[in-house]
């Protein structure tokens, strides 16, 4: 290799992107932002961020970037990036089976909540980033479906009581889907999820226990990349 080649960019691995992230939180909060001014949309406000956080990366380091068959920002690393307003910490995520509900979603989630203060003399706004949390696959789940089979189990109840169980939540399944997922419960009970997940054609994720626990330090698994 010459001096007037480029060196290959790393590549990203987990730990990279969490400090990536880090970095790109901090630096971004505060700042005032022309482009934002006056914008009321949070998907809006949450494809800026999206967008900005890849420049950042890509600038940096090699990945490969998510689509629609991935369905996730960063496919290898199975992490999809979510950005949300602390006003109502909420997002959306394709539903692929109803199972995702208590065992997970299938992947992390890396989760930036932003304020937005717009600053009308200035004609400017800024996000003031309050949290920057790293939720692994297993805790994304439901939190009251999974605490309540938990809550079964450990009352030694068996594949009829959560079956029940399943069927009181409506889970959308049918009869047998419900069965098979109970035994699936029974031989192999899930962790305690930390999201609130509503069944729609698409799952709509609440974050309002992951802030709550971020901020009193809790929540097994969870990091807090804003330390």
């Amino acid at each position: 290799m010459t001096d007037l080649e480029e060196k290959p960019l790393p590549h990203l691995d987990l730990g990279l992107l969490k400090a990536s992230a880090s970095e790109f939180v901090h630096g971004l909060s505060g700042r005032p932002l022309h482009e934002l001014f006056g914008v009321t949309d949070g998907k809006a406000v949450g494809t800026y961020v999206e967008s900005n956080f890849h420049e950042h990366l890509a600038s940096r380091y090699a990945y490969v970037t998510g689509n629609a068959a991935s369905g996730i920002d960063f496919p290898e690393l199975t992490v999809d990036l979510k950005v949300t307003s602390v006003r109502q910490p909420q997002s959306s995520s394709p539903f692929r089976d109803a199972a995702q509900k208590v065992y997970g979603l299938g992947y992390h989630l890396l989760l930036f909540v932003y304020e937005k203060v717009d600053d009308r003399s200035s004609q400017t706004t800024a996000l003031n980033f309050m949290h920057a949390v790293f939720i692994p696959g297993e805790r994304t789940a439901d939190y009251q479906t999974t605490t309540g089979i938990t809550q079964i189990l450990e009352r030694g109840g068996n594949v009829d009581d959560v079956d029940a169980f399943l069927e009181e939540r409506n889970l959308p399944l049918d009869e047998i889907g419900r069965r098979n997922l109970a035994e699936r419960i029974v031989e192999s009970p899930p962790e305690i999820g930390y999201l609130t997940v509503s069944n729609a054609l698409q799952w709509r994720l609440q974050y309002g226990r992951v802030v709550q626990l971020v901020q009193s330090g809790g929540g097994e698994g969870l990091e807090n990349l804003l330390t």
